[in-house]
């Protein structure tokens, strides 16, 4: 009776990961329009609710990220579905071993101090890779869309600033002016240039790779009916379209995209934790921690 029910619960959590792809590839299959040739634009708009001061567009970027999130969720439950305190399932192998990978990156790039910081990165990770990694389905990768990315980047903004304050509003606005005065303007350029260029890094990344593989895979298809094309029947076979896309699928949508989801990570723990003033926040709690006991 109690595998059964385990049985049922795991085809539930699987059934939550496949359902989001399933949604997700219908509605792109419902709303793209046809069209010849090369065909390369932004997320598809599905609908517009109105607003007091502007539309808001629901668009392919948003649902897929929405898709994502779910997936990601139902394969964490799926993965500690059955979990015990000794290891007997290779589920509970691979849970372990990303955890332990999580923790060890975060320990050795950011501090014992930052250790509860593990789980947002792992969900950084884990969102940006399996984001970008849509596009083997067909999808349109949520990292393609800027205002995707730029929404990550100004939440580490947010932490990144709120750890730089750890040691005082006075030390955060004197560091604008260091090594002199005259460099404030640039420090503040500096600042404001982090979130740019953690979002332009990496969507920029994903959609050149996303246009790449398109127009080299359209290239090779009008390069087969050039070479091939006097032959009957074959001729109307793209066999130079297959292999060269799918190499540069490996490199462009798995290499690239979970590199790129590795590197905002990494960008993520070294401006969090470099940004952090250790010494001057011990000190802050010592002294609270003396005007407490006076």
């Amino acid at each position: 009776m109690k595998d059964k029910k385990f049985l049922i619960v795991d085809i539930l959590y699987i059934l939550g990961i496949i359902l989001p792809l399933a949604l997700a590839v219908t509605l792109k299959v419902l709303f793209t329009p046809a069209s010849e040739g090369v065909a390369i634009h932004g997320a598809i708009i599905f609908f517009t609710i109105p607003m007091p001061i502007q539309d808001l567009p629901i668009t392919e970027s948003q649902v897929n990220s929405w898709c994502v999130l779910v997936l990601i969720a139902f394969l964490c439950l799926f993965l500690v579905h059955g979990v015990k305190e000794k290891c007997g399932t290779k589920r509970q192998l691979v849970a372990e071993w990303i955890v332990e990978k999580v923790d060890g990156l975060v320990k050795d790039n950011m501090g014992e101090f930052f250790m509860e910081f593990s789980p947002f990165i792992c969900a950084i990770l884990a969102l940006s890779a399996f984001s970008s990694l849509m596009t083997l389905v067909g999808l349109y990768p949520p990292t393609s869309d800027i205002n995707v990315v730029a929404g990550w980047a100004i939440l580490v903004f947010f932490l990144i600033t709120h750890y730089k304050l750890k040691g005082g509003v006075k030390h955060y606005l004197k560091g604008f002016t260091e090594p002199i005065v005259a460099f404030t303007p640039i420090n503040i350029i500096s600042e404001v240039a982090t979130p740019l260029a953690m979002s332009f890094r990496h969507y920029g990344n994903v959609l050149s790779g996303t246009v790449i593989s398109a127009l080299v895979a359209t290239a090779l298809q009008g390069l087969s009916g050039l070479v091939l094309g006097w032959i009957p029947v074959i001729g109307d076979i793209p066999f130079l379209q297959i292999g060269i896309p799918a190499v540069l699928s490996v490199y462009f949508d798995i290499f690239s995209g979970c590199l790129q989801a590795f590197i905002f990570a990494m960008l993520t723990m070294l401006y969090v934790s470099g940004g952090f003033p250790a010494d001057l926040y011990q000190e802050r709690m010592k002294k609270k921690e003396a005007k407490k006991k006076k």
